[in-house]
């Protein structure tokens, strides 16, 4: 089942965040330019609100003039601020999509494949969402380009690695 890409297209994320139950960030990534510090404020800011709410409430909170959208798994909150008029099942979708990409890529994902993988993880993140807009909906074509450069990483290390005569 795939969700069309003109319809997740349509999400504006303003950035998206995870982090633990124990509020230790673990990726960030904004689509809206802002000082260092006041990205620091935000994170601090919304990592207490999400962190103090009721895991039987609702995923979706009001934020300044944003929504804020979030799932947990597992250990990690995933969660991404979107525009206030966007769809926020569609958002939960994206974010969906993110972890099933990160599932496939690291087989069964966990909070460790983040900390000591952050690249990948980011490039994973780079091939599914640019400018806050989704661009591959494919998992089969995301995790292609993925894999693709993992190989070409690989090529270069060994071609680097051969002594030169």
């Amino acid at each position: 089942k795939t969700t069309p890409k003109h319809l997740l297209a349509r999400i504006r994320i303003h950035f998206i965040l995870l982090f633990s139950r124990q509020g230790k960030l673990r990726l960030q990534k904004w689509y809206t330019t802002l000082p260092d510090k006041e990205k620091k404020k935000i994170i601090r800011e919304i990592v207490q609100i999400i962190l103090s709410r009721n895991q039987k409430t609702s995923s979706f909170v009001d934020w300044k003039d944003l929504k804020l959208v979030y799932k947990r798994y597992a250990s990690l909150y995933f969660c991404c601020a979107i525009e206030d008029q966007d769809n926020e099942l569609l958002t939960l979708e994206v974010v969906h999509r993110y972890v099933e990409l990160l599932d496939r890529y690291f087989g069964n994902v966990c909070e460790l494949d983040i900390i000591f993988n952050f690249e990948k993880a980011y490039f994973i993140l780079d091939e599914f969402i640019i400018g806050g807009e989704v661009q591959e909906t494919s998992k089969k074509t995301a995790v292609k380009a993925i894999e693709d450069s993992d190989m070409l990483q690989e090529t270069v290390e060994e071609y680097m690695n051969k002594p030169a005569f």
